[in-house]
Parts: structure tokens; sequence; C-alpha cells
């Protein structure tokens, strides 16, 4: 689960992380107000305007702004919220900005030149530990940096038997060139921040940039954050904090199903009960000719009720030319996906796309009867070289 930038900074501040400061605002007049208290609480003259969606590259997209007095931030937040900001994360159709976060102006004069860093805290399902990675290159996109400059990333590995080593914290700072109070400072913010990380369950911090200020202070000036959702049910506070009109409509309608969906480019929909088969799907999906359109799990209890949530909602992308189920009957038996395929084809009506139902497992045989008896435009397949075939032949 993702969540916006002012939140991710609440918790961060919460485990002693330093933040820029800032208040959230849904209209140019709460953000007036914020810039008012701001002044008054941090002494800060000039302000910083932030659109709150759940993708980087705000600032591109003209989604950051520095606003010069009170008058600059109310202009400001008038263009900003409502606005469909498109970033590199979003996608051409972009993200609608409802709130903005005014933060205070950290980019003051001092006696040394200010100097943002990148850090992540993340997993590395490789080597089955932490990694914490970091750049003296920050403010950048770090895709860009790891492909153009890879000597310049810096990553170092943590036993999570173990935990984060003083030593470590410190080996990050020397890679990051600090030295004095900033030094300090910097490995201050890494241990908050590490543990920040365990104990939300995170399955990635990402502080970009972290700012070295002209008085040698380290603070988090941005801050994305992802929350494990399976970890979600020990962090009910956390779980508030979700925003579904941040979330693509129809994953919160998949959810709300019970189904695990993710919309893809493609022009094939599938409907499969596993992640691992559902991977496997994609990938016959490919080697036919066609281009999956969704990661589609049903679970292990697909029925007639999951069978038709998942195909309204395939049948939702106007890209989708043919839908592939394929089921395992481990859990679940064949012929009772076989009759709620049926049953939801009847209830939904006017498919007019290709279906290829591809049943293995536990009453195979009696399913496929099933389908080849229903009179519907339904192909069923045995093997998944039949039902590769099968999309082929649909795609042509």
């Amino acid at each position: 689960m993702n969540i916006l930038e002012y939140q991710a900074k609440e918790i961060l501040a919460g485990y002693g992380v330093r933040i820029q400061n800032g208040i959230v605002a849904e209209t140019p007049e709460q953000a007036v107000e914020a810039a008012k208290k701001l002044g008054e609480s941090t002494g800060t003259k000039w302000f910083v305007v932030k659109a709150q969606i759940h993708a980087g590259g705000r600032g591109k997209g003209g989604g950051i702004k520095l606003a010069k007095n009170l008058d600059d931030v109310k202009t400001l937040s008038e263009k900003i919220i409502g606005m469909q900001l498109i970033t590199p994360q979003t996608g051409p159709e972009g993200k609608k900005v409802n709130k903005v976060l005014i933060t205070e102006d950290v980019y003051y004069p001092g006696e040394s030149p200010t100097k943002e860093f990148y850090l992540s805290i993340l997993l590395d399902r490789d080597k089955g530990k932490h990694v914490i990675m970091s750049s003296t290159e920050g403010g950048m996109d770090i895709e860009e940096v790891a492909e153009h400059h890879p000597d310049k990333i810096f990553k170092e590995w943590i036993d999570p038997q173990v935990g984060l080593q003083a030593f470590q914290a410190r080996k990050v700072a020397f890679a990051l060139g600090l030295e004095g109070n900033a030094f300090k400072e910097m490995v201050q913010f890494i241990h908050a921040l590490y543990a920040a990380y365990l104990g939300i369950d995170a399955s990635m911090f990402e502080i970009n940039p972290v700012l070295k200020t002209s008085d040698n202070k380290i603070l988090a000036v941005d801050a994305k954050v992802n929350l494990d959702d399976n970890a979600l049910y020990r962090h009910k506070d956390l779980l508030a904090l979700r925003d579904i009109s941040e979330e693509d409509p129809t994953e919160v309608e998949a959810s709300q199903s019970g189904l695990n969906y993710v919309k893809l480019d493609g022009n094939v929909g599938c409907m499969v009960n596993g992640a691992g088969l559902a991977m496997a799907t994609m990938d016959i999906i490919k080697l036919s000719g066609g281009e999956p359109a969704n990661f589609l799990d049903v679970g292990g209890g697909a029925n007639a009720q999951t069978v038709e949530a998942g195909f309204r909602i395939i049948l939702k992308d106007p890209n989708v030319k043919a839908i592939l189920i394929n089921v395992f009957g481990g859990i679940v038996r064949c012929d009772r996906v076989a009759n709620g395929v049926v049953e939801a084809y009847n209830k939904i009506g006017n498919i007019n796309i290709p279906i290829i139902v591809r049943l293995q497992g536990t009453n195979a045989e009696e399913g496929a009867k099933v389908i080849q008896n229903s009179g519907l435009k339904v192909v069923s397949a045995i093997l998944l070289k039949d039902a590769a075939l099968r999309v082929k032949e649909a795609l042509a």
C-alpha cells in the first residue's frame, strides 16, 4: 500500500527522523492558513507548494512550486489543486491532485552549501537481506543514475537477524562524503530511518532528496513509503491512511471482491488461481503472440461470484481482445469453476470476445464437459500448449 508524502513524513517524525516541516491543505484558503502557521512556528519566509499524489517526478510535471509570499501560496495552490498532474510515473492519463503539502523552505543560505543525497531501504530478495542504497546524486531519477553512473550508488546489506550495526551507518555516511556535524546527523538519520522501516513493516522507504542544509543538518525533504500489504493486519492505524482516490478504480473494485488484480497494457485478459500459475499464464500469452492485459488471481476458492467479478473487471479494459482462464484444480474442483464460468457468462451476457478455458487437476474432464455442453462461445483446453494455440487463433 502506498501512502502520500505528508503521511510518510508524519510516520518518520514519530521515529525521530528529521523532516521538512509542512501542513497539508485541501483548498487554497487552507494552504494560506498553513503557510501562516509555518511562518510563525519555523520563521520561514518562503514556502513550497507540493502536490500530493502516489507518484514520483512531481516537480517535472509542475506539481512542486516555490512560493515567496502568501499571495504566491494562494495562486500556486489554486493552480495545483484539481489539476491532472502528469509525471513519468503516472502515465499519460496523469493523476488528479486533491491535496497539497505546504512546507518550509529549507534551502536557506548559511555557512556551507546545501547538498542533496539519495537514500532508500528495501528488501533484497536474492540475498534475503535488507539493503540501504545511497548516492551523492540526490534529486535525480535513481534509474538514470544507475544506468549512467553506477559507481555513484553505494549499497550496504543488513542481516535482518543481526540488525543495522553502528559501523554500517558510518560506512554509508562516509560513502556520501560527509564530515563533522553533518556526518553525525546522517548516522543518526540512518538509524532512525531503519527503525521506522522495520517498525511499520515497510517494503520500501525512499528519501529523495535527503538534504544537508547550509547549517549541516540532515533532513528528509521528500518521502516515498510503500507498506507491505501482508503486514497491515498488524497496523490498523496505517491501514486507515489508505486513500482509494489515489488508486486505480479497477484495482480497488478487485480488492473489494477478494481478487488480486494488476492492470497491464496488453490485449489478452487472464484469470488464474494462484500467483505462480498466473505468471506462467502470462508467459504463455506472450509466447502465443499476445500481451497480458492484467494479472488476476482469483485465489484457491474460485466460485461463480469470484469468476463473475473477474469477468466484469477484465471486460472494463477496452484493449482486451480475448480472455484466457487457466485454473488448476487443487483446492477447488474444476467442474465447480466450469459451472461458475457458465453461470457468470450467462449473467453478464453480451460478451463479444473469445474466451478460452483451460482446466487441469481435480475433475478436469468433468469441467471440460460442462464447458463443451454449455452452448456458449467458450473454448475448452486441457494442455497449456492447447490454450496457447487457442489464444493465438483468437488474436489472428
